[in-house]
């Protein structure tokens, strides 16, 4: 016959092992950088709108933009601002080509590292490519699938120089926010909504 003080051993025992069950589990299924990579990757091409604001230093209120964004694998990025001035910034392999008030103006990606480093940031991310990402920042995920948030810091110097973080959320495979903190205290927050809506306008600001 099995006495009490042994059953309840046996049954501690039992306890603890399902308990440390329990807790391994968040480690063997944490969502890391390649698993956000490959649900990204998903998304060959895309439309959103956006708003953002973006702090200043010694203003009082934000400066407010918005507009809307197109991806299309693999490189091209275009960025329409509507609101508080028309403007586009179009992004195709290493050509950058900037158009506002009838004058359109064509660069090199690579003659501009700061600018260069923001535009892989955001490419990389729509398409899933975790090694150009860990070549300009160091990467941490955190959240799951569901909704996640990639933190980036940048490791080129002449980046660093001007941009202290980047913070990218999304749910699954869409972007969904953009935030920036810069050297110097400013700071720029972008919303996503996936899709071809039009924007709406924010209040606040305009940029000059």
């Amino acid at each position: 016959m099995i006495s009490g003080s042994k059953m309840r051993l046996d049954w501690l025992c039992r306890a603890c092992v399902l308990a440390l069950a329990f807790c391994a589990v968040p480690a063997w299924a944490a969502f890391d950088l390649p698993e956000l990579m490959t649900l990204l990757a998903k998304q060959k091409s895309g439309g959103a709108r956006f708003t953002e604001q973006r702090f200043v230093h010694g203003l009082e209120g934000p400066l407010d933009a918005s507009g809307t964004l197109s991806f299309d694998a693999p490189d091209k990025l275009v960025r329409r601002t509507l609101s508080p001035r028309i403007e586009t910034m179009a992004v195709e392999g290493n050509t950058l080509t900037l158009s506002r008030g009838g004058r359109t103006r064509t660069l090199a990606l690579d003659s501009m590292p700061e600018l260069l480093g923001l535009v892989e940031a955001m490419r990389g991310t729509l398409t899933g490519d975790g090694a150009t990402l860990q070549r300009y920042f160091r990467s941490t995920v955190s959240g799951s699938a569901a909704k996640w948030t990639l933190d980036l810091v940048p490791m080129d110097s002449r980046l660093a120089a001007q941009v202290r973080s980047m913070r990218i959320s999304g749910r699954a495979s869409d972007v969904q926010g953009l935030e920036m903190e810069f050297v110097g205290g400013d700071r720029s927050v972008m919303n996503i909504t996936p899709g071809n809506a039009a924007p709406s306008s924010a209040p606040g600001r305009t940029t000059p």
